[in-house]
């Protein structure tokens, strides 16, 4: 699938997943990376937050990148060359300096979102 790349300029993504115990969509504002057609963001609370507890216990969520809304598969990000990616495309986009929220990029959770066609 193409998306169109100057999505990945847009200062946030809107994030849907469905909540574990409600059942019921609850989506979330965040900071995110495009490459190709995956969306990456990275959790400052690491597995501990909601939204990362939900998409753990049902990865089907929906994006919402300015207008479009795309249907993907979420994900932790384990793999360490993922992963090395992953940090400096979020982190890039939002630090004003090298070392501005260094600890964010380099302890927070890695997470794709692998959008559906």
């Amino acid at each position: 699938m193409a998306i169109d790349p100057a999505l990945g300029q847009l200062d946030y993504c809107y994030l849907t997943t469905t909540g574990r115990v409600s059942g019921e969509p609850r989506e979330i504002e965040i900071w995110f990376g495009l490459r190709d057609d995956t969306v990456y963001m990275l959790s400052g609370g690491g597995d501990r937050s909601d939204w990362v507890r939900n998409l753990m216990a049902d990865p089907a969520v929906s994006v919402r990148l300015g207008d479009t809304t795309f249907r993907g598969s979420a994900r932790v990000v384990d793999d360490p060359d993922e992963q090395a990616a992953a940090r400096p495309l979020v982190h890039g986009k939002y630090a004003s300096g090298p070392d501005h929220m260094a600890n964010w990029r380099d302890h927070g959770l890695p997470v794709a979102v692998d959008l559906e066609a």
